[in-house]
Formats: C-alpha cells, structure tokens, sequence
C-alpha cells in the first residue's frame, strides 16, 4: 500500500504504485483522497484500509514524506497486518520544524507541527522491520530528520533523487524498488 506524501492523492503516487505492481507487488493507494495533514479520522481511516487490504497476509507499507509517518504510526496499531514499513523521505525523527514546509503543513493543517492530534513518539520505530530511504538532494526533509538515528529504523538508505522525486520520478522508482527487495 503507498501511501501518498502531504496534498498529494493516489493520482499523485499512481507511478510508484504502478512500478511496484510491474515488479510483482499487489498494490493499492491509500484511497483517501488528499493527504491534508495528521488527524485521529485519517489514522482509523487508514487502518481501516489496511485491515481490508490485508486480507490474506501482511503487507508492506510504502509512504512517501508524511504519508511514511502515517505508515508508521498505523504498523504501531496493527503491526499483526504489516510485514515491513519503507519510509520516503518521511521526517519521523529529530526536530518537526527540520522541514521547509512546516509553515505551510501548520496552515493547511490546523494545527502546530510540533503538537499534532495525534498522540505519539514519531521516532519510536514500530514493532516491524523497517527501512528509512533519505536523499542528500531532498531539499525539503532535512537528512537527519528523514534518515533517523540507528536505533529508529532497522535499516537507512540513501537514494539520490529529489524530495519530489521519491513520489513522482521514473528515475527513483528502480532504486526505490532495489531498496525494498534488498530488506
């Protein structure tokens, strides 16, 4: 399941998933239109996605920016349903403001980044294997922020694609994929 980054949709990551699914994936969106920001609703909604989504197996969960905190926090509630997390660029540790779209997220969202409304430690790794892929060339997410400390992910990797890239780019895709297959 991909679960698309901060005002982006399923249309936004339908690439990944498509790329995902040529590889052998069986994949689905988040279906839950614009990601508007982190909300109790959009959490139960998403777990709700997974539960039926799951039926017959784990499965992996693929979030690009936001949309890996989203993946992250909903392993933690239902890690019996996921088999491993990816993060894309996702700012899970260290400083919320460690981002250049704090102010905009804290606008469209209704709510300070540093006090969302949905109680947890972003940094607490969730009871799955998961992988932190971060970019040098990010240029939104700071490194630190997206790569997390050792103890916060099983396993970092850097790809070399933009912020945007690890969404929408052709070029990210292979290496997104090589990440996943190799953990």
């Amino acid at each position: 399941m991909v679960v698309p980054g901060f005002l982006a949709n399923d249309h936004t990551t339908l690439g990944l998933q498509r790329a995902l699914a040529a590889s052998g994936y069986r994949v689905t969106g988040w279906g839950l239109g614009l990601n508007r920001g982190a909300t109790p609703e959009t959490l139960d909604q998403l777990v709700q996605r997974i539960e039926a989504f799951a039926k017959g197996g784990k499965i992996v969960l693929v979030g690009w920016s936001l949309g890996g905190i989203f993946a992250r926090e909903a392993a933690k509630l239902r890690p019996d349903l996921v088999e491993k997390v990816v993060t894309l660029g996702s700012p899970f540790s260290g400083d919320p403001h460690g981002n250049n779209v704090w102010r905009l997220y804290e606008w469209v969202a209704g709510h300070p980044v540093d006090d969302p409304p949905i109680k947890s430690n972003l940094a607490e790794k969730p009871p799955v294997p998961t992988l932190a892929c971060w970019s040098r060339r990010d240029g939104i997410v700071s490194i630190a922020c997206a790569r997390g400390l050792p103890q916060e992910s099983d396993r970092q990797v850097e790809l070399d694609c933009s912020h945007m890239g690890f969404g929408v780019s052709g070029r990210a895709y292979p290496k997104i994929i090589a990440a996943l297959r190799s953990f």
